[in-house]
């Protein structure tokens, strides 16, 4: 390494620990979360075992590593959102000099009347997360800052979303349904939900949206708008096949919950007395591990999606066993939210195999959801069999190409989770997805008035564990959230050009479904439930700001994108690759050439590649397929062959060329 990126590197760790040295001198470490104010009175919340120290207008608070810090500076008057967050930095860290990446706004909300998110350029090398949010109310700019490693950003996600969310201007109260009557859901509320949707799928450029209302029990309405495929005249409808991703957890607890009335499990037993093979990177962890832990992001294990990205295709189910055996917990059980999905896909794979214990593990999973839920419930177009997921009417995948254009794309990355199936890997409809949700509000009744699960066992999956931010917290494959007073209970799904959501608000017994083709369909999800809550309780005109706020920040986060990649990709570098490239324990890389254009192939991904020129001198290759999902890997040397290393927020993969 030159001379010149050593000191650059040098100083960027020397800014990097400025923040975290002065605060871990910090004597006050909260107990529990604690609420405090800043010195103009903006509400904030200290949360558990966290530091923090004041100095004038700057409030630090410092996670128990040491390594990552959010802070609060009461910047009061400034000429936009770039000077108040320029002159907190100055405030907090002097010596930062980060370049802006990205400035987009952000709707206004909590009481704030303009937000804007920043976010700054870093280097792979660094693993660091640095960003902040300028808020405005009247002439008076609050700017929060999250700056430190963003492995223990990732592992203290909960406390990031707590801060972020309770922070509002002095004398704001929130909006408040509690014990209020909501409305039911007459024709012309539908319509103004339906037509919020199709307005909102125009803005955010989503081809189709599936969607279903429930109220009082009964579905009042179902059907979509828009078209299955980009460029077809096919609309999409209730039957519309879609991949519902990880709504497919709170289906595989609920298989959980049937076995239990059926006495072949209990929620407090040992998994490993249950499956004696089961085991995790950690003794202790898979001892404490009991059936009610698999699917509650509480164990202590992390996030690890792109270890099956990247995974050579093929695999089977029993490979989810064998990567929990190979994976260590970063936090402490019980203690902080991280979400796991191949502990998710364990607890489907256990219900299977409970069930069926002589056949295959995928298969025995398969069938025992076909037979205990799909058929009971009647959804006849929900499976985990591809080919019949795509054919007839079924909506294709689209995202976002490398110059920010919505495509269609193949599914073929979508099979990546396939062995990790009960955690993600279910095809339905929104006709299927509303009978699911009439079965959480009845607490365990069908559409046809027959118990399926007794209640004590489906509730038991709402049981609060582990909080995620601001009154949510995670069960067994449901969030329990409370949004205005209004208790919800929820699940996500997202996969490459799938996102979708399903609601139930159990005091107004009124349920929804929405079902996306496109990646800018995330966009939607949060604002439908503010403007399902908005049509409920007459509540204020919100969502229709979110969704404009959304459509801009993808415009320019995808220019940004296409502003940092050299496309084609810088010629030397592309020349200097190597053929193929392995990773002992997850798999391949190929470079080739198809038609003069540089390819890679890592496991599911498979795309041209451009380059990204890193602040700290170093180089990138980076895939640009269409879609939100690509893979960047650093170019590197070692002992004389040349490497490429991808990393997430908690995890590098290491590849080595194959001479």
């Amino acid at each position: 390494m030159s001379s010149k990126k050593m000191n650059f590197l040098k100083f960027l760790m020397a800014f990097s620990l400025f923040g975290f040295l002065s605060a871990a001198m910090a004597q006050e470490i909260a107990s529990e979360d604690t609420p405090g104010t800043t010195s103009s009175g903006a509400a904030f919340v200290q949360p558990k075992d966290w530091a923090i120290r004041t100095e004038e207008n700057v409030t630090v608070l410092s996670a128990p590593e040491n390594d990552l810090d959010i802070v609060v500076v009461e910047v009061g008057a400034a000429e936009n959102a770039r000077d108040a967050a320029a002159k907190a930095w100055a405030a907090y860290a002097p010596e930062a000099g980060r370049k802006v990446r990205l400035a987009t706004p952000a709707a206004p909300a909590n009481g704030w009347e303009e937000r804007v998110s920043l976010s700054y350029e870093t280097s792979p090398a660094e693993q660091a997360t640095v960003s902040a949010l300028a808020l405005r109310k009247g002439d008076s700019w609050t700017v929060l800052i999250v700056n430190g490693s963003d492995a223990t950003a990732n592992v203290r996600y909960g406390a990031l979303s707590l801060v972020q969310d309770a922070l509002r201007p002095a004398g704001y109260a929130r909006e408040d349904f509690t014990g209020k009557t909501a409305h039911r859901l007459t024709p012309e509320r539908i319509e103004l939900l339906r037509k919020f949707v199709e307005d909102a799928a125009r803005e955010l450029e989503v081809p189709g949206v599936g969607l279903a209302l429930i109220d009082q029990g009964e579905v009042v309405w179902e059907g979509g708008v828009g078209v299955r495929e980009l460029g077809s005249s096919k609309p999409v409808n209730a039957d519309t096949k879609f991949m519902v991703a990880s709504n497919t957890k709170g289906m595989s607890t609920l298989l959980l919950s049937i076995l239990a009335d059926e006495g072949k499990l209990e929620w407090d037993q040992r998994v490993v007395d249950l499956y004696p093979s089961f085991r995790l990177g950690s003794d202790a962890t898979t001892n404490a591990t009991l059936v009610r832990h698999l699917v509650c992001a509480c164990t202590g294990l992390p996030r690890k999606d792109w270890a099956f990205i990247l995974a050579d295709p093929g695999a089977p189910a029993s490979i989810t066993f064998d990567e929990l055996a190979k994976t260590q917990p970063t936090s402490n059980f019980g203690e902080l939210f991280q979400y796991n999905n191949p502990m998710a896909a364990a607890a489907g794979y256990l219900g299977g195999h409970l069930a069926y214990p002589d056949m295959e593990l995928g298969a025995a999973y398969d069938k025992a959801m076909e037979d205990r839920i799909f058929d009971p419930l009647g959804m006849n177009d929900t499976t985990f069999d591809f080919d019949k997921g795509m054919k007839g009417n079924w909506a294709k995948p689209h995202g976002l190409d490398v110059d920010g254009n919505v495509t269609v794309m193949s599914n073929d990355f979508n099979y990546a989770p396939y062995p990790y199936r009960p955690a993600g890997g279910a095809f339905s409809t929104t006709r299927d997805m509303a009978h699911y949700v009439q079965l959480e509000l009845s607490k365990g009744i069908g559409p046809d008035g027959k118990r399926i699960v007794s209640e004590e066992n489906i509730l038991e999956r709402r049981k609060r564990g582990v909080q995620v931010g601001e009154n949510v917290w995670y069960g067994m494959g449901l969030f329990d959230e409370v949004h205005w007073g209004v208790p919800v209970v929820t699940h996500g799904g997202t996969l490459l050009g799938y996102h979708s959501n399903w609601y139930a608000l159990p005091e107004a017994n009124v349920g929804a479904v929405i079902l996306t083709n496109s990646d800018p369909g995330a966009a939607m999800l949060r604002p439908f439930l503010r403007r399902l809550i908005e049509v409920l309780y007459d509540g204020r005109p919100e969502a229709e700001a979110q969704i404009a706020a959304a459509a801009a920040r993808l415009k320019a986060q995808a220019g940004a994108r296409r502003e940092d990649l050299t496309v084609p990709g810088d010629p030397d570098v592309l020349a200097n690759l190597a053929g193929r490239y392995e990773s002992p324990g997850t798999g391949t890389i190929t470079i080739t050439e198809k038609k003069g254009v540089k390819w890679i192939k890592a496991g599911s991904i498979e795309a041209p590649l451009a380059t990204r020129a890193n602040p700290d001198g170093t180089v990138s290759v980076v895939s640009i397929g269409p879609g939100a999902i690509n893979v960047e890997a650093l170019v590197g040397e070692e002992d004389g062959l040349r490497t490429l290393t991808i990393r997430d927020s908690q995890h590098k993969y290491h590849y080595t060329e194959v001479q």
